[in-house]
């Protein structure tokens, strides 16, 4: 079986730039404007030119920001909980947990490690006939959530257990103990799972079973894990867990897009109907999975690729350029061209030029 770190290489998913709003807030009270500037610079998140509600943040982006912080802070959470985790932290628990004989022995170690380091919460690990559940409750019951941070935290867990395994493990549920947000679409992104807000404390669960794996990584392996983090965890690689993961992966493997409600109804073995039914249930629908797909691998090609306008807008499926023009301005606030060169700049990537890519249709010359 391939490993984690092999098989994630490239990622289509991004995030609204709101969901990463609470770490960049977090930022702002350490460091000066200039400073930060200079860190989301590196990292190559550059604040949105238009509507920050439609401005999209990548999984690069977000591993770029998070090595930049962990260098210069020298704490490995980045000022998100009231105590500095200080580096070498994360190493040392990976040293730990690796000398587990199981999955679940290793939980009890990581749970044992955070509650040693955090102040301000402490992790419980708690078993039933069904489940094993991490809850992260707070030592003061007043203490207002940090929504990235808890994120972090519990992603932390899912990617650790499942880095152990050799495999992602599947989740039974995630609970947040904070208001549903706006940017409640993102977390499926990051977490294969029914996911719940307003708890009485953030949690992750996996099934009971899961517990009595074994732990299959060596210490050979771990420097490269700690080298990569977050890039092996942050996002989810598990497709089949979920229902709009696996419509998202229907539709990726399609030509041109091409995958219908019907289509992926058959080959999900259900009804166009109960699909409708059942991804109104997550807060989705079969055209809002094509259309964040779709824009995802827009951005991933006007940032890391060279092919024009046109081919893109033919690759997702668009009958026109200028039909892909006006939709990336809707999903992103910005023209295809204009994203394309301001983040080709911040990669250091020479922009592509030629007249296929759109200039009549009024477009500057130009994927999990």
């Amino acid at each position: 079986m391939a490993s984690l770190s092999a098989r994630r290489t490239v990622h289509l998913s991004t995030v609204s730039y709101a969901f990463v709003e609470d770490w960049l807030g977090t930022l702002r009270a350490q460091c000066g404007p200039e400073e930060l500037a200079v860190l989301l610079d590196h990292a190559g998140l550059t604040p949105p030119e238009a509507d920050p509600e439609l401005a999209r943040v990548t999984h690069d982006q977000i591993v770029g920001l998070y090595q930049q912080v962990v260098r210069e802070t020298g704490d490995e959470m980045m000022g998100l909980w009231s105590r500095p985790i200080r580096s070498g932290a994360l190493k040392h628990l990976c040293t730990v947990v690796l000398e587990a004989s199981s999955i679940l022995t290793s939980m009890h170690r990581f749970t044992s490690f955070w509650n040693m380091l955090l102040d301000d919460y402490r992790l419980e690990l708690e078993r039933d006939s069904e489940a094993i559940r991490v809850s992260l409750v707070p030592r003061d019951e007043g203490l207002a959530p940090h929504r990235f941070g808890h994120m972090l935290l519990l992603k932390l867990t899912h990617g650790m257990i499942s880095w152990l395994a050799g495999r992602e493990l599947p989740l039974r549920e995630v609970g947040f103990a904070f208001a549903r947000p706006d940017f409640a679409e993102d977390y499926p992104i990051l977490f294969p799972a029914t996911i719940g807000f307003d708890e009485a404390h953030s949690s992750i669960s996996f099934d009971r079973a899961l517990g009595g794996l074994p732990v299959t990584r060596s210490a050979a392996e771990m420097q490269a894990f700690l080298m990569r983090a977050p890039r092996d965890w942050i996002f989810t690689d598990y497709k089949e867990h979920a229902l709009p993961l696996r419509v998202r992966e229907l539709l990726h493997r399609s030509r041109r897009m091409s995958c219908q409600l019907e289509d992926a109804a058959s080959a999900l073995n259900m009804t166009s109907r109960t699909l409708i039914r059942r991804l109104a249930a997550d807060a989705t629908s079969f055209q809002g999975i094509k259309d964040g797909l779709r824009r995802d691998i827009a951005i991933r090609e006007l940032t890391h690729g060279s092919k024009s306008l046109e081919a893109i807008s033919q690759d997702l499926g668009f009958a026109s350029a200028p039909n892909f023009h006006r939709a990336f301005k809707q999903w992103t606030g910005s023209t295809p061209a204009s994203y394309r060169q301001r983040h080709s700049a911040a990669d250091g990537a020479p922009a592509a030029k030629g007249t296929r890519d759109g200039s009549r249709a009024g477009l500057a010359a130009t994927p999990n």
